[in-house]
């Protein structure tokens, strides 16, 4: 008989009823360090007294309205994103598979207002995850998302990743965007290098093509700025968010410019929900808080800390792990051992992480995660590898 909840999921028979900072905790009193943040969403940690405060006012205030009328809280944290980004306007959704399929129509209704509805093409890369969506299975385009459910939305390519010499070839004048996630998550923690990020924008200018950047995993303040790119020192014209823009609340967002919003006039898309104000409330108070120059110098202090400290047990460890790679507080450890056997033993060891593609096992952990907190989940990953250790040699 089918379970009353659908059975998609794979899930850990875990199950916590109160959260800590970067703590779990089970009914039976188990705690666990939570170093996933619920897949990078609890960028504050667990029951962050700020964003209970937020979330508390505006609950006994008013919940919801609907996108007929305005909505104070959704203008106050669109102001927040434009003041702090490079976009113009913002458009809220509930979540990042939302927010990709709103990237794709801004993008196909602005080459169709500009005269030129051929460019409706968009190339995307392996190892790319853009949400379970119609056009985010049709962009990822492996099997395993779109297996079952075709027909798969037309319109997608998919180029290896960092190939820029493929990727300058297979710009035609049907190409209308380029989708990309300046760091991949679901693909293993893998960065793409600010060269070839600033290589791509300027392929874009020269081909004309609109430049799409997925930051729902690897934004809001994940690598030590408050948008990955940032580092590359390039903008793009569309940019989905979500995960750590709600701080926990589902809250999703594209952020765009003048010119590649142009399209997207009155009737052109909607949602009863997005930009509620009980989501809007708690984005703006993260929005607050992680934009701080000050709390971004210290996520990137902690994590320079954090690979230090990771690179040391890879090093005690390489029967088990293989390498670190990622950047900020976004952080893969890919395994030698397997995948699934390490990421049990740190269940076991009381540590929560999550597991990718690659064979890698990602730590994403609150932004604001403490300094005895870091060492303690070391201590635990270290306890984790030496019972994998002893697993191999039995």
């Amino acid at each position: 008989m089918i379970p009353s909840v659908l059975p998609t999921y794979n899930r850990a028979p875990l199950s916590f009823v109160k959260g800590e900072g970067s703590w779990l905790v089970e009914a039976g009193g188990r705690r666990m360090l939570d170093l996933g943040a619920g897949i990078a969403v609890n960028v504050l940690g667990h029951a962050n007294p700020d964003l209970v405060q937020a979330l508390t006012d505006q609950a006994n205030a008013v919940w919801h309205v609907s996108n007929l009328y305005n909505i104070p809280q959704q203008q106050k944290l669109a102001d927040l994103l434009v003041d702090n980004s490079f976009a113009d306007t913002v458009f809220f959704t509930n979540s990042g598979t939302e927010s990709c399929e709103l990237a794709v129509k801004m993008a196909r209704k602005y080459w169709f207002e500009k005269g030129q509805p051929e460019k409706t093409d968009i190339i995307a890369f392996d190892g790319a995850f853009h949400g379970r969506s119609a056009a985010g299975i049709a962009a990822a385009g492996t099997e395993k998302m779109i297996g079952g459910f075709g027909p798969v939305l037309g319109g997608f390519s998919q180029l290896p990743w960092g190939d820029l010499e493929a990727l300058e070839t297979a710009i035609t004048e049907t190409t209308g965007a380029i989708l990309l996630e300046p760091v991949q998550g679901e693909g293993g923690i893998r960065p793409l290098p600010d060269a070839d990020l600033k290589a791509i924008r300027a392929l874009c200018d020269a081909k004309n093509v609109l430049l799409i950047l997925d930051e729902v995993q690897c934004g809001v303040g994940r690598t030590g700025k408050l948008f990955a790119h940032e580092w590359a020192g390039i903008t793009p014209d569309i940019m989905m968010v979500a995960k750590g823009i709600g701080g926990g609340f589902p809250l999703g967002a594209v952020l765009a410019t003048q010119d590649a919003a142009s399209g997207m006039v009155a009737g052109t898309h909607g949602s009863t929900y997005g930009g509620n104000p009980l989501a809007c409330a708690v984005g703006a108070k993260v929005m607050e808080i992680v934009a701080d120059e000050a709390f971004l110098g210290d996520v990137s202090r902690k994590a320079g800390a954090l690979r230090q400290k990771l690179e040391g047990l890879v090093a005690d460890h390489p029967e088990v792990f293989e390498c670190v790679r990622g950047t900020g507080l976004m952080i893969g450890l890919k395994c030698k051992a397997p995948q699934m056997d390490v990421l049990q033993a740190a269940y076991d060891a009381d540590v929560i992480t999550i597991p990718a593609a690659d064979s890698v096992i990602r730590l994403l952990p609150a932004l604001n995660i403490t300094d005895e907190d870091i060492n303690e989940a070391l201590a635990r990953l270290d306890q984790a590898a030496k019972a994998v250790e002893a697993n191999l040699q039995d």
